[in-house]
């Protein structure tokens, strides 16, 4: 995992066309602005994670695959269960 440093208005960008910028910071919480073309989905993770497993249940898949795909990302906060 990259980490990187940001403060208040500045930006981050991945590729040739998606910038994150730091909108705001509010004691513990980072306010980000995403600007993606239209054809790239953005989700907050545990949204991404619901829409995985809403489309797993409409296909007949097994849950199951869904969650050990979910896994592949480590940084969701321990104790808090996908949802």
């Amino acid at each position: 995992m990259l980490v990187l440093s940001r403060q208040r208005d500045e930006s981050i960008i991945i590729g040739e066309n998606i910038v994150i910028t730091v909108v705001d910071i509010r004691g513990d919480k980072v306010r980000l602005g995403i600007q993606a073309p239209t054809e790239i989905p953005v989700h907050r993770q545990e949204v991404y994670e619901a829409i995985q497993r809403e489309q797993a249940k409409t296909q007949g898949t097994d849950t199951t695959t869904v969650d050990v795909a979910l896994a592949k990302f480590p940084n969701r906060r321990p104790g808090k269960p996908a949802q």
